[in-house]
């Protein structure tokens, strides 16, 4: 994939635009001072950890992106008044290229009565007349979060950084009524419209029924003009899984190639739907792959048993993520949060909490059964200093360090061999474990040693390997028939020296065949985020660490193999990241 060449003049010319603005940028010195005076561990608000190109704003707490008239625009949730949640309004950055950020004011805060306690989550959608509409969920009591659905329009639509939202008097436009749970209603998706259709907007709100609040579910909401809305009777899908936060609805083609389709194309015989939610129990990210019938208003997943075993977009720390289809590069676009694995305590020493991942385009797998996921060619930008391995035999309990660049920050490409003879002796899996890949992580770690792998990088990793965080492979054959299945796994176990952290091992299976003995792995660092992916995007794995000596200089990399077979590596590519602009954000 190339790398882009991308033209900075333009954020100079916006910080002159927005020298006025009334934005405050964070001290640094303030809060490293703040973080020396603080009785947590050191390791954890040293602002070395803090992440150099993943997106975050200038202090605080960490919905809604979109494109318009040449700019890409983020609206966030976040706290200005401290590193937890609460507090909650819409913060607005924009770019050019998903990559350099400016801050803009704050788009939404707390003004009228049904969002007077909260401006909590939402999305965007880009009208027929190329005019753009916000959809969000709104808090109108202070004891119980009685949540209501609000519409907001750009003041001036002529401005493409589109800085001042209005909120028109009929708010709300969306109540919670008919049974519905009304503390548990919220999430709005960017609504479509079929253009064969009978006219209607359609858009999707996340809750849960039953006496239990066990099952999770996805109402439609129709309507003309974007203010009256009326709920359909059934609902579009659920499931026995707890409540739906954040459901994001979209097409995709069948044809394979990373081409994305605009939210409003319907259903057809190369199109496919995509329901994706976000379990509040589980607090990670569910997606199946299905039909959508638009007169009966129902989606079906393809596969009977998806709802039992849903497929995930990433096995780590990923939540409350979104896509939006990108007109100027026809793409659709996945951009997901990370929040931090360490205690509250510590974030507010360190004055600032959660990250988004690195934008991903999205598509669906030429089998149909899956999406794929890439980091968007943007990132590429920021790669410097290179250095390659090629054709490097890592023998059994053997380990090559990556030497030449900085790692704390970096992008790692690397491809594996191992041979036939080597897949044969692959350890048997469990059958107990073949529907639990976390578990069998959990269990079958970077340091057990295994038939082929487990293969693969030790990042942030120290000089003395007492702290690394594993990246690997394992491969084990099926019960019963002998086919070879892939694991992949990030154990962060030993990432840190400091004991307060949450640590636990990540992992999915690869529906890859591995029977020519390849395998490919491409990892973001960047200081405390490792951002993972396999064969080609088929699993991701995002995992938050945070060393307490492998930081800056003081990280290194490594290929390791702890299996009982050979591994080669076929060709390694690393580049070291430069920090992107993220004025203010």
């Amino acid at each position: 994939m190339r790398a882009l060449v991308v033209s900075f003049a333009w954020a100079w010319l916006l910080l002159l635009q927005l020298a006025g603005a009334s934005h405050v940028v964070h001290d640094h010195e303030n809060l490293e001072a703040e973080a020396a005076t603080a009785k947590v561990p050191p390791s954890i608000v040293n602002p070395q950890l803090r992440t150099g190109y993943h997106f975050h704003p200038a202090k605080n707490w960490i919905n809604a992106p979109m494109y318009y008239k040449g700019w890409y625009h983020f609206f966030y949730q976040y706290n200005p008044k401290g590193a937890v949640w609460n507090n909650i309004v819409w913060a607005h950055s924009v770019s050019r290229d998903l990559i350099h950020w400016v801050a803009l004011e704050t788009a939404l805060r707390p003004s009228i009565p049904s969002d007077r306690y909260g401006c909590w989550s939402g999305s965007a959608t880009v009208l027929p007349d190329g005019s753009p509409v916000i959809m969000y969920t709104g808090i109108n009591h202070p004891n119980i979060n009685y949540q209501v659905q609000n519409v907001a329009y750009p003041k001036n639509k002529s401005d493409p950084l589109l800085r001042e939202w209005a909120k028109p008097s009929y708010n709300p436009i969306i109540v919670p009524q008919g049974g519905i749970n009304a503390t548990q209603f919220r999430d709005p998706t960017t609504a479509w419209r079929a253009a064969d259709g009978d006219g209607h907007w359609r858009l999707l709100i996340g809750s849960v029924t039953g006496a239990t609040a066990a099952r999770g579910v996805a109402y439609v909401y129709r309507s003309r003009d974007f203010r009256r809305w009326t709920r359909v009777r059934r609902p579009l899908h659920s499931a026995a899984t707890g409540m739906w936060e954040c459901p994001d609805f979209y097409p995709v083609s069948t044809d394979g190639r990373r081409v994305g389709l605009e939210t409003s194309v319907s259903s057809g015989p190369r199109v496919k739907h995509v329901l994706k939610n976000s379990l509040d129990l589980r607090r990670y990210d569910y997606y199946t792959v299905g039909t959508y019938d638009r007169k009966a208003e129902r989606y079906v997943p393809d596969d009977p048993a998806g709802d039992e075993h849903r497929l995930r977009y990433d096995y780590g720390n990923f939540y409350a993520s979104k896509t939006f289809y990108d007109p100027a590069k026809r793409r659709r676009i996945l951009w997901g949060w990370a929040n931090e694995s360490d205690t509250t305590a510590d974030d507010v020493a360190k004055g600032w909490a959660g990250i988004q991942a690195i934008p991903r385009t999205v598509w669906l797998d030429p089998s149909g059964k899956q999406l794929l996921q890439w980091p968007i060619e943007e990132v590429e930008v920021l790669r410097g200093k290179s250095v390659t391995l090629m054709n490097r035999v890592i023998k059994p309990g053997h380990h090559v360090q990556v030497t030449g660049i900085q790692t704390a920050q970096a992008d790692v490409e690397v491809s594996f061999e191992v041979s036939s003879s080597a897949l044969a002796g692959a350890e048997p899996l469990d059958p107990a474990l073949a529907y639990d890949a976390e578990r069998l992580c959990g269990v079958k770690r970077a340091d057990v040693k295994g038939g082929v792998g487990p293969f693969g990088l030790w990042v942030l990793a120290s000089a003395n390997l007492k702290e690394r965080t594993a990246v690997f492979f394992r491969v084990f054959k099926a019960a019963g028939s002998n086919k070879p299945v892939v694991l992949m796994c990030t154990d962060p176990t030993k990432s840190s020296l400091n004991p307060n952290l949450y640590r636990p091992t990540f992992a999915g299976f690869v529906d890859t065949d591995i029977s020519n003995g390849k395998i490919s792995m491409r990892s973001l660092i960047d200081r405390s985020v490792v951002e993972s992916f396999g064969a080609g995007g088929k699993t991701c794995i995002l995992s938050r660490v945070y060393p307490s000596l492998a930081i800056g200089k003081k990280a290194h990399l490594y290929v390791f193999n702890n299996g009982r077979a050979d591994v080669k590596v076929s060709r390694l590519a690393a580049w070291d990241m430069k920090k992107p602009l993220m004025n203010g954000a």
